[in-house]
């Protein structure tokens, strides 16, 4: 259910912190599964620009939205590991503002593929002629660029949204900078409502800075709730699981995310100031006073890493909940939240038995689904990319078509 507090599952982000979590399937396949036993639900696959070239996952998207009825939604990655960039065989990965750039042209295909390749009356399914779709309305794309040289056709007729609903999570300079010009939900991380409100701010600027409306794209705040039927049990509830927390796995996980290697700090020394090739932003996030107005300690960081990650932790019962959502909604600007777990599915379960019906009474959550795809029921405008947004300027006619039909290959026929 979307409303006015839209609540996301967390794709797993905690699978992605360090690869250390094992194992992760493909979410693809399982989203397939998934949607052939729901109705109304959205799945949103977490995928990497930098693991799986442009031409063969615009495929694996087109199938996956005509099998899920138009939704699914595409959380965008660059990625940040040397292990994974070691896996596929190079060195070592990209610096963090080049890792954008190759994913600024990874898209640039992925829409001349989803939107400008097959024109909207292409397929006809004409039985008596025997012609499934006319030729002449299916183009080459004729990309040559400086990571992808793609000039055949997209090899899927369009589905319901052609472009699937697109996430991204990108909270530095360029980050913000590139979710601005691609992202409809951008998801934030922010262990105070100080950091989450500038975060906020900087992402609904660069969207009017890249031609789009600050409202625009959703913006979701990672949290983990844990809730019970009352105070008293959700905060018993969350003392049980403080003691399963792991200090050397939090600060593993850490130091993943941040590209700090957090071993060489004492437990009670300040981060201070260091240079990242990872998350950037988380980084920023530590090194900004914490919720007791007082710099951010490696300690610190493990206690509040320990159950949340990167995001904030609240306890109490669904009424609780409810009116500490409220709060941060109103303090931050924030849309919604990306719920994260301390365990699953258990947390999810207790959200849905405690705080959404709380939700639900006040107002502020929707008790029924919107119709159509992942994109209108978030919206309300329809299945398509809007007019304003990059990837529809590539559609045939569009000003940044580059379809090229001489280069049509004589086998291509459906005939």
């Amino acid at each position: 259910m979307l409303g006015t507090y839209d609540v996301f599952g967390a794709n797993d982000l905690a699978a992605i912190r360090n690869g250390a979590q094992v194992p992760v399937n493909d979410p693809v396949q399982l989203a397939a599964i998934m949607a052939a036993a729901t109705e109304n639900v959205g799945f949103g696959i977490t995928a990497g620009t930098a693991f799986e070239h442009p031409m063969p996952f615009a495929r694996r998207l087109s199938t996956l939205d005509h099998l899920t009825k138009g939704r699914v939604g595409w959380n965008i990655v660059t990625g940040y590991l040397p292990s994974a960039a070691r896996n596929l065989g190079q060195d070592d990965q990209l610096e963090h503002d080049q890792r954008y750039d190759h994913a600024d042209e990874y898209l640039e295909v992925i829409y001349k593929l989803l939107e400008g390749s097959w024109e909207d009356d292409a397929v006809v399914r004409d039985r008596e002629r025997g012609v499934f779709t006319e030729p002449e309305k299916v183009h080459h794309i004729g990309h040559h660029g400086t990571h992808f040289k793609v000039p055949g056709i997209h090899l899927s007729e369009p589905s319901l949204q052609r472009t699937p609903l697109l996430f991204q999570a990108g909270a530095s300079p360029r980050g913000i900078q590139f979710a601005a010009r691609h992202a409809e939900a951008i998801f934030i991380a922010s262990p105070t409502n100080a950091v989450a409100k500038q975060s906020v701010h900087a992402i609904r600027r660069a969207l009017v800075e890249a031609g789009r409306s600050p409202d625009a794209a959703k913006i979701y705040l990672l949290l983990t709730v844990i809730t019970d039927e009352t105070d008293a049990l959700a905060e018993a509830k969350h003392r049980d699981y403080l003691q399963y927390v792991s200090p050397e796995g939090a600060l593993t996980f850490l130091s993943g995310w941040m590209g700090v290697d957090l071993s060489k700090y004492e437990l009670d020394e300040p981060l201070g100031n260091v240079e990242s090739n990872a998350i950037q932003s988380t980084v920023a996030a530590f090194q900004a006073d914490n919720p007791e107005g007082r710099a951010w300690t490696v300690r610190d960081m493990v206690e509040w890493n320990g159950i949340a990650g990167l995001g904030a932790t609240i306890v109490g019962s669904g009424s609780t909940i409810a009116d500490q959502m409220q709060r941060i909604v109103a303090e931050t600007g924030v849309d919604g939240f990306n719920l994260a777990y301390a365990v699953t599915p258990g947390t999810f379960e207790d959200v849905v038995e405690f705080v959404v019906p709380e939700l639900q009474r006040r107002g502020v959550y929707h008790t029924e689904y919107a119709p159509g795809t992942l994109r209108n029921k978030l919206f309300g405008a329809g299945d398509r990319l809007p007019a304003n947004h990059r990837g529809s300027l590539y559609r045939v006619g569009g000003p940044l078509s580059t379809i090229d039909d001489s280069i049509r290959e004589a086998a291509f026929t459906f005939a």
